[in-house]
């Protein structure tokens, strides 16, 4: 008997696995370990990105590309990364706005957001997402023509 779906078992793991990246990542770099960085917001991955994109291709793997639940999460996956480009667009003008009143005032470490930067986040999030949500078994294995039906 199986509790909860395996595509859901699969994004949770993935979005576990990107906060915890993040962390590492986070914890090198300013060589401080701080367990309350695990649950941080932005930065590189993007686990909302991962989450969805995991999603979509256990979806894809389980039910078949053709089915109605892959193509609902599909469209899901595409709303959630599309706010999450906007929402770090919106950033990074308020880190610009911010970095300008920084100016008049002694200096200070500014903002660092810069487009290129989130657009190599949600891209890397979206390829970290499909990659660690099939694995070459999972394919071969599996229909992917269609859902059942």
């Amino acid at each position: 008997m199986t509790i909860l779906p395996k595509s859901l078992v699969i994004a949770v793991g993935v979005q576990v696995l990107s906060q915890i990246l993040k962390w590492l990542a986070l914890t090198l770099k300013t060589r401080q370990f701080h367990l309350k960085n695990l649950l941080t917001f932005g930065g590189m991955p993007s686990a909302h990105s991962a989450f969805v994109t995991s999603l979509s291709v256990a979806i894809a793997v389980y039910e078949g590309p053709g089915s109605d639940l892959f193509g609902l999460a599909a469209v899901f996956s595409a709303i959630v990364i599309f706010d999450a480009y906007k929402l770090r667009g919106n950033v990074q003008k308020q880190a610009r706005v911010v970095n300008r009143l920084q100016e008049t005032l002694p200096r200070t470490e500014q903002c660092d957001q810069h487009l290129k930067r989130i657009i190599l986040v949600v891209a890397w999030s979206f390829k970290l997402g499909k990659k660690w949500s099939i694995s070459p078994g999972d394919v071969a294995t599996k229909n992917l023509g269609g859902g059942s039906r």
